[in-house]
């Protein structure tokens, strides 16, 4: 790394410090950001589990929840091990290159997210709008091009932060802010212009998540409209209760990624409140999200229930 007026020529390494104002108590910050972690490992994969191996859960809903599963799994995986390593251990230094990955899996793996809960919520559209066609739309190879889809435009508009962030070449600092590699984060160490990484960066943003939470909130009045015309209040209560468990998982999501996307940008919450609320977005859903299924969605909970309470004598 070589250094020029205080500034930094094409840094080869750069610095995590965590939690700005909290470095005294990140060793005792890491065992709860630890446990969250753990719960959310666990209970993905024990998720995955039970819809891979339980053939009454081969079904849409349960596909896209099982892929939600896989990709909660990935984030936790590109967050928590350098995380920890800053907390417990003081490693703060990581290579650019590899910054830059944990960038572009952090905001991949987020854009599918946002794409599944989507497919989640036109399912549920399907599923209480036009249930005589639900196995006709949504088919195995439809659900294929689906996740196939979200996947290829969250690489493909999230690759290009980057590629933007590589071309840079001057850095006031190679101190990162936060407890890991984020766009903005990384954008505001550069000297140069970056009016194009910060518009861009907006234009993903708004082009995934509000793309996608638009349109979940219309299926969500479309799915209220049907509902609140069905004659019996027995039908209703089923409807919404099919409905529940998406609806905690989408507001979770969809609030904190958009509180943390503005004060970032726009507000003025203090550096150590911002990468709390940035922290517990990332971590807390993964953890939260096979919780909230494993409780409300009954087919789920009653397998849960056959495995834990079963007699082993019990023939399945």
């Amino acid at each position: 790394m070589e250094s020029t007026n205080m500034s930094y020529l094409n840094p080869r390494t750069v610095t995590l410090i965590g939690i700005p104002g909290l470095e005294h108590v990140q060793f005792w910050i890491g065992f709860p950001v630890f446990g969250v972690c753990l719960v959310a490992f666990l209970g993905n994969i024990f998720l995955l589990i039970i819809i891979t191996t339980e053939r009454s859960l081969h079904q849409p809903m349960y596909i896209f929840l099982a892929v939600l599963a896989a990709t909660d799994l990935g984030l936790c995986a590109a967050i928590a091990p350098k995380m920890l390593a800053i907390f417990w251990f003081g490693s703060c230094s990581m290579a650019f290159d590899a910054c830059l990955t944990q960038l572009f899996f952090i905001h991949a793996l987020q854009g599918v997210e946002s794409g599944i809960l989507l497919a989640m919520a036109f399912d549920r559209y399907v599923a209480i709008c036009d249930p005589l066609r639900h196995t006709s739309i949504l088919t195995p190879l439809f659900l294929f091009w689906v996740v196939l889809i979200v996947t290829i435009r969250a690489m493909v508009l999230v690759g290009t932060l980057p590629i933007l962030l590589k071309r840079l070449q001057f850095f006031h600092s190679v101190v990162i802010v936060h407890s890991y590699c984020e766009h903005m984060a990384v954008v505001k160490l550069a000297v140069e212009d970056v009016h194009i990484n910060k518009s861009y960066g907006l234009f993903v943003a708004f082009a995934i998540l509000g793309f996608d939470m638009t349109f979940v909130f219309i299926s969500y009045l479309l799915i209220f409209h049907t509902v609140f015309r069905l004659p019996q209040k027995e039908a209703r209560l089923k409807a919404f209760n099919t409905c529940s468990a998406h609806i905690v998982v989408f507001l979770e999501f969809y609030i904190l990624a958009f509180f943390s996307f503005f004060s970032h940008r726009f507000g003025h919450v203090s550096p150590y409140a911002h990468i709390l609320l940035s922290t517990i977005y990332l971590l807390v859903p993964p953890a939260l999200n096979p919780i909230v299924y494993g409780v409300k969605t009954r087919d789920i909970r009653r397998r849960v229930v056959q495995i834990f309470i079963q007699k082993p004598d019990t023939q399945q």
